[in-house]
């Protein structure tokens, strides 16, 4: 199709160049130099176009321009200036003339038309490339007092650094410096330090301040910064495993582990894993698809996947498989109806069962931490039912990670134990109480003959020899 597209625009251009050459061979010199100009002019928009215009019919459309800031914090002190750039992609074949760049603070067309562009005054401001949509926004702050907390204007994601810088007035030293998160000090300094998150979370998002004293020229009571809001954006959703139909030409049941990644982070490599019960039965891979064997088929329910990035700074678990309606997981993975969708099974408190769960079972939920850079597994108890396991949790311990990854097979071995102690305590009472034979019994009412006793006298029995 591609090479269909190229033969028409050739095409288009040698008859335009071939129809210009005989209107033009019978002018004058000075009318075939505009027209030919004219001529070229034509053809380069007609090129265009066909080059805009893809196969099916449909115009392209140019991405949103990306907005920068530079130094990258979105408050500043009265007085600074910071610099604006705008970034967009430019086709060459459209640059017939410079193109050039609007901005916007607010509502306001602003009368620079450069890349580039000083500013100094708050408020909103946007840029827009020729032909293409209007950027996002960044919102400049202005302060007049003497210590600001300064963000990044960009978004952080889940698994990237988080960079606040508490300024005092100019740049000058603050000391006994503190960092807040929600008005709980997180972080303390004895002068100007950055405070970073190296792998923030959502769990990060919050209300941000700090304080210090400064020496202007001894040394000041302790100074607050106004309050600034940070949120961490969600680098993916939490995963569903879907079963997608039969598997090819082995068998079994081919089910896929869905999430979507945001728009901004969609290039963002993900690997997926998939478990029964607590064992991995494939290990991370950039397969978003398992076929589970014939033989595990009934299993369908004990299975569950988890997305990770490759680094694995963001780990994210799906609920059990569920599979709705009635009938085996054999005979809903056969029909050719349209395909189950997974849903969120509420994890209880009933012992993991190795047998074909029913329907309504409810086995322990799984629990991954994707939100902290451990690869460990827990299995939490005594919880109230929920939708399904939590998307994030709070950082643990290494000695508290490795305790949950192995919780679940202490417990189930305390279970296996239990029940051989009980079916131990049935063979001991067994063995205590043999059952009395018929003719055991017989026998020995035969050897032991009865003498009759009257009432006065005591009970005595006497064997003769």
């Amino acid at each position: 199709m591609g090479r269909r597209s190229s033969n028409v625009s050739q095409y288009s251009m040698v008859s335009i160049g071939y129809l210009l050459s005989l209107l033009l061979h019978p002018m004058p010199a000075h009318l075939q130099r505009s027209a030919a100009a004219v001529g070229e002019s034509i053809m380069w928009a007609l090129t265009a176009l066909l080059l805009l215009v893809p196969s099916n019919g449909q115009a392209a459309t140019l991405e949103k321009p990306i907005l920068s800031l530079h130094p990258p914090w979105t408050t500043i002190f009265k007085g600074e200036r910071v610099t604006l750039r705008c970034d967009g992609y430019h086709p060459l074949l459209l640059e017939l003339r410079p193109i050039s760049t609007l901005w916007y603070l607010g509502h306001l067309l602003l009368p620079s038309h450069k890349k580039s562009i000083e500013v100094q005054t708050p408020g909103v401001y946007r840029c827009q490339t020729r032909g293409a949509p209007v950027s996002d926004p960044i919102h400049l702050s202005v302060s007049n007092d003497w210590l600001i907390l300064q963000v990044p204007y960009a978004a952080v994601f889940e698994g990237e650094p988080l960079v606040l810088r508490c300024r005092g007035w100019y740049d000058k030293i603050v000391y006994k410096l503190h960092y807040y998160h929600d008005g709980q000090a997180v972080r303390y300094f004895h002068s100007s330090a950055n405070y970073t998150v190296p792998q923030a979370r959502s769990s990060d998002s919050g209300r941000y301040q700090c304080s210090g004293t400064m020496r202007i020229p001894v040394e000041s009571a302790p100074m607050f910064s106004s309050k600034v809001a940070v949120t961490v954006q969600e680098l993916f959703q939490a995963p569903v495993l879907r079963v997608m139909g039969r598997g090819e030409p082995r068998g079994g049941v081919v089910v896929r582990c869905d999430t979507r990644l945001h728009p901004q982070k969609r290039d963002t490599p993900l690997q997926f894993a998939f478990y029964k019960y607590s064992r991995a039965v494939r290990r991370f891979d950039w397969g978003a698809e398992y076929t589970v064997p014939e033989p595990e088929v009934e299993e369908l329910e004990s299975h569950w996947c988890e997305v990770a990035t490759a680094t694995r700074s963001v780990r994210k678990r799906s609920p059990w498989l569920q599979l709705p309606g009635r009938g085996s997981a054999l005979e809903l993975a056969s029909t050719t109806a349209p395909v189950p969708q997974a849903a969120a099974l509420a994890p209880g408190n009933k012992p993991l069962s190795f047998r074909k769960p029913p329907v309504s079972r409810s086995v322990p939920s799984v629990t991954s931490v994707p939100n902290t850079t451990s690869a460990g597994l827990q299995f939490p108890t005594g919880r109230a039912p929920t939708a399904g396991p939590p998307a994030c949790a709070p950082r643990r311990t290494p000695l508290e990670q490795s305790a949950g990854a192995l919780k679940p097979d202490v417990d189930l071995l305390l279970r296996e134990m239990q029940l051989l102690k009980g079916l131990l305590s049935r063979v001991v009472l067994e063995l205590k109480e043999p059952p009395a034979f018929p003719e055991h019994r017989e026998t020995m009412e035969t050897l032991t003959p009865r003498v009759p006793v009257s009432p006065g006298a005591p009970e005595t029995a006497t064997v003769e020899s």
